[in-house]
């Protein structure tokens, strides 16, 4: 892999800032897009040394899926490959035998692990470039600004959130994918090298090793109380009629394979419901639904409606729905002012923490298992059961144990 000299770059003139990173340093590679090119990309990593950054390209707000759209691989001895799964199914399973031993490089994981394990792929072992940045305590944890930062190179933005759904992928586009994993090695050595001096290597491990192994969220028990504006709905009656609008929009855009947002936008959903309509004529006359696409549609959100108003009282959506945790922090006062001064106490220990040792709070600590932690210490007075079988790491379960425990003891 052809390494980049920020310096040599950059000439010998006056020039100050960071270098432009405009072309892949070893030319576009063609798109992998037939068995024959998979099986040569496989061997050509499976070849290559070290580890291996890894990328995908989703149509996140296009799509209803989120499965990976194209796949960029760079290792080496290997150069970079730019993987289309398109042609294959989404199944890249072939590429996991040369993938299974090395470790991958990413920037922010978690949020392309899911689409690369649908395809087939997942790591052994993982270094998240973005997760080692919050925890080195740099300022700016984005992949542009990082690789300004610490390798003085600017990558171009700008297709990160295009429609990669669309064949053929334009040229500028896969130039776009191939520099983001032309640097990423190279940053993972630099930030390697930052978080050792810092004494926070093991902890980053056990971060990248939480992610790797992290299980698939559970599935939300009411995902259409997430619709924007839902806020100003508050009769049952009304937040029927969401639920129903928004469940017959989430069947036509799975079926579609389209943006739920694109089928019907959340404003639609909650006009219809802040001013029922009372045919399928005044529902056609609606803003949003008067539009020629929607006016097709008429009769199915119509049908949704009615099915909403049919309802008994007993079916109907409750105004809200109790949350398994704690109450709004907000709230802690006036319910328990012993576990709002444990809150407190807990808060300003972890920010004590986390400007001695320069990490975010939130990587500290889940805001949510210290909400919890505190609204309900552990009966035993066992804190680091409490933090462990919350999920803590052991490298946070040593720092925090004593300065939780003593925040425990806190009193109004």
């Amino acid at each position: 892999m052809t390494q980049h000299d920020p310096v040599a770059a950059a000439g010998t003139g006056d020039r100050t800032g960071p270098v432009p990173l405009l072309r892949p340093a070893d030319g576009l590679p063609p798109v992998v897009t037939t068995p024959e090119a998979l099986a040569e990309t496989a061997r050509a990593v499976a070849g290559g040394t070290g580890p291996i950054a890894v990328d995908a390209e989703r149509a996140s707000g296009f799509r209803y899926s989120q499965r990976a759209y194209l796949v960029q691989l760079r290792r080496a001895g290997a150069g970079t490959a730019l993987i289309d799964p398109v042609p294959f199914g989404g199944d890249l399973s072939p590429l996991a035998p040369a993938l299974a031993d090395a470790e991958w490089v990413l920037h922010a994981a978690n949020q392309d692990l899911p689409c690369l394990a649908e395809a087939g792929l997942v790591p052994g072992k993982l270094f998240d470039t973005e997760l080692a940045g919050r925890l080195a305590g740099l300022p700016r944890v984005g992949l542009g600004p990082m690789v300004e930062q610490l390798l003085g190179l600017s990558l171009e933005k700008g297709h990160g959130a295009a429609d990669w759904s669309r064949r053929p992928l334009p040229e500028d586009w896969l130039v776009y994918a191939a520099l983001d994993v032309e640097v990423l090695v190279e940053l993972r050595d630099v930030l390697t090298r930052m978080l050792a001096e810092q004494g926070k290597l093991e902890w980053a491990l056990q971060e990248f090793e939480a992610v790797r192994t992290a299980p698939p969220p559970a599935p939300r028990a009411e995902p259409w109380r997430r619709t924007s504006g839902i806020h100003r709905i508050r009769k049952p009656a009304a937040l029927a009629i969401v639920r129903a609008l928004w469940e017959a929009r989430d069947a036509l855009a799975a079926e579609r394979d389209i943006a739920p947002g694109r089928v019907l936008p959340d404003s639609a959903i909650i006009d219809a419901a802040a001013n029922p309509p009372a045919s399928p004529q005044a529902l056609a006359a609606m803003p949003v639904f008067r539009g020629r696409a929607q006016r097709r549609l008429t009769s199915y959100w119509w049908a949704a409606i009615e099915k909403a108003r049919r309802l008994d009282p007993a079916e109907l959506p409750a105004a809200s729905t109790p949350g398994d945790g704690p109450p709004p922090v907000s709230r802690w006062v006036d319910r328990d002012p012993a576990a709002a001064a444990r809150l407190a106490a807990a808060r300003a220990a972890l920010s004590r923490i986390g400007s001695e040792h320069n990490v975010p709070v939130e990587n500290l600590l889940l805001p949510d298992l210290l909400r919890r932690l505190c609204w309900s210490p552990p009966e035993d007075g066992d804190v680091a059961g409490y933090l462990r079988r919350g999920g803590a790491r052991e490298w946070q379960i040593e720092l925090l144990t004593d300065v939780l425990t003593q925040a425990l003891a806190a009193r109004p």
